[in-house]
């Protein structure tokens, strides 16, 4: 590509589309978005996001009266919103743009508004940053909508994802690298060659970052990022180190883990699952530079709580649940309808899967083919098309009337599992339970299974109610539709007269029948 195309191509990137400001300004006016335009403490952060339906705005945070907004992925509605489609059609657009190729373009800094500003030295401070205690137990103040970027040294690429930063000073912060992860495995292997690993943090980023920051598939993520947009990603070389990030992000924050490895304390902190996790040791993060947009907006995410289902981590968990389950269902049975994790369970412990079963034995091969192809799910829940998944009435009566625990339930243990979950007792392996919700193969179409519905009045006309059962067994709604009936009880009459002149039957199915020819 010659100079002249290179321009052409950093001069076509919107570096304001995929901004987070600019998705929030597309609430405003909405039942998505709560402002909050007095002047708000950083304590008085934390109570207004939990358990918040919407995403919330501040517009005057702490003595510096900066913007903040948290809560931004907590809802599949925004989330939807994010992708440009309605809720039901979110799954079906994630594997549709994934199927896509990433188109990454580089600006240079002048051109990148993620280093407007870029502070460096002594000025790359931490606690200048919004950074609020969200949970009244946390060890300190944490960042957590903090997307990471680093370069695998192994193989070229980079690895993305979401990891909190506990404040421990002005340049330094706790980092929870969980095992097993690729940023974990990446670390490691820094530590073991006795260098420091250089990490770049975006803070501010547009949801569909952050869904592609938690899907954990075999490529460069940051095309991962590109994918996901559908549409170029502008990236920009960092100050202090050779890693690309987003050139459209609001901050920034570049340094290194350094190589002591997993050495000081980090936590407690209020996790996803929805309790606390304990004080680890863990490595720790070095600021080098802080850069931003001149108006920069700082973001927070909603994690744990009572309100599960309405935090940040629970939709986005979600959503690469159930990208990752549909993939392993596409090899594992023929025809998946519908997938949901469960907001409410963390959006990866229960996984309800509708299924249009071809031959006997799918529902099972689902269950155990989710088993496999995420850790963290416990809990597999198979139902018939019928069914809607995202309805909790519907699946508590599926529960309810088309399962027998010692026919339906499928349990296996020895599974490596998720160590947060609280009811592991500090056990390194799991149990994974199945149910089967659907009805017996073959079973579909009987009467007693089938789900009771207003009549329709649907059918072919006649002249007559006799004339109707003439031609064949009818239902009474078929009897009403036949003669054009808006009442039925002149139907009774006329059934009663011919019960008499020819003597009516029942077949199996309920439908009426002329006992004699006339």
């Amino acid at each position: 590509m010659d100079s002249s195309d290179a321009t052409s191509r950093r001069a076509s990137v919107d570096c304001e589309r995929f901004r987070l400001r600019r998705f929030i300004d597309g609430l405003a006016g909405t039942d998505e978005l709560e402002v909050h335009d007095q002047p708000a403490d950083l304590a008085d952060v934390a109570r207004p996001l939990d358990g918040n339906r919407k995403a919330v705005l501040f517009r005057h945070v702490g003595p510096e009266k900066v913007e903040l907004v948290g809560n931004v992925a907590g809802s599949r509605s925004r989330l939807a919103r994010a992708f440009g489609v309605a809720p039901g059609e979110l799954l079906t657009e994630m594997q549709k743009r994934l199927r896509g190729k990433p188109e990454i373009v580089e600006l240079g800094r002048a051109e990148a508004p993620a280093q407007q500003v870029v502070l460096t030295g002594a000025d790359a401070d931490l606690t200048q940053l919004p950074v609020h205690l969200q949970h009244g137990r946390d060890g300190a103040p944490y960042i957590s909508s903090s997307t990471d970027f680093v370069i695998d040294k192994r193989t070229g690429l980079t690895n993305v994802g979401m990891r909190r930063l506990m404040l421990r000073g002005r340049q330094e912060a706790g980092v929870d690298l969980v095992a097993p992860s690729d940023l974990r495995a990446i670390y490691e292997a820094s530590v073991a060659r006795g260098e420091n690993l250089p990490v770049s943090f975006v803070v501010g980023s547009h949801p569909i970052d952050h869904v592609a920051a938690t899907m954990r598939l075999p490529v460069d993520e940051l095309g991962l990022v590109a994918t996901l947009r559908a549409a170029p990603l502008p990236v920009v070389k960092c100050m202090t180190n050779d890693i690309r990030v987003p050139a459209d992000a609001e901050f920034v924050l570049e340094g290194y883990f350094d190589a002591r490895g997993h050495v000081e304390a980090e936590g407690p902190y209020g996790e996803f699952l929805g309790y606390y996790g304990g004080v680890k040791r863990n490595p720790v993060f070095h600021l080098t530079a802080i850069t931003r947009r001149r108006d920069a907006l700082f973001q927070t995410s909603t994690i744990g709580g009572h309100g599960m289902s309405r935090t940040d981590t629970a939709q986005l968990n979600a959503l690469r649940c159930e990208t990752l389950v549909w993939r392993a269902l596409e090899t594992a049975v023929r025809e998946p309808v519908a997938v949901y994790a469960t907001p409410a369970s963390g959006g990866q412990f229960n996984v309800r899967i509708a299924l249009r079963q071809r031959v006997p034995g799918e529902a099972r091969n689902a269950m155990t083919a989710v088993f496999g192809c995420l850790a963290n799910v416990k809990h597999v829940f198979v139902v018939d098309p019928d069914i809607d998944i995202f309805s909790d009435d519907q699946m508590d009566w599926a529960l309810g009337t088309r399962f027998q625990a010692d026919r339906d339930m499928v349990v296996m243990g020895g599974f490596r599992t998720l160590p947060l979950d609280p009811s592991l007792n500090g056990a390194r392996t799991g149990a994974k339970a199945g149910f089967d919700l659907t009805w017996p193969f073959g079973m579909q179409g009987k009467l007693e299974i089938s789900v009771p519905e207003p009549p329709s009045f649907e059918g072919q006309r006649f002249a007559s109610v006799r004339a109707a059962l003439e031609h064949g067994p009818k239902y009474f709604e078929e009897l009403m539709a036949a003669v054009g009936s808006r009442d039925g009880r002149e139907v009774v009459r006329d059934l009663d007269k011919l019960r008499g002149e020819f003597g009516l039957d029942r077949d199996e199915r309920g439908r009426y029948t002329l006992a004699k020819k006339p």
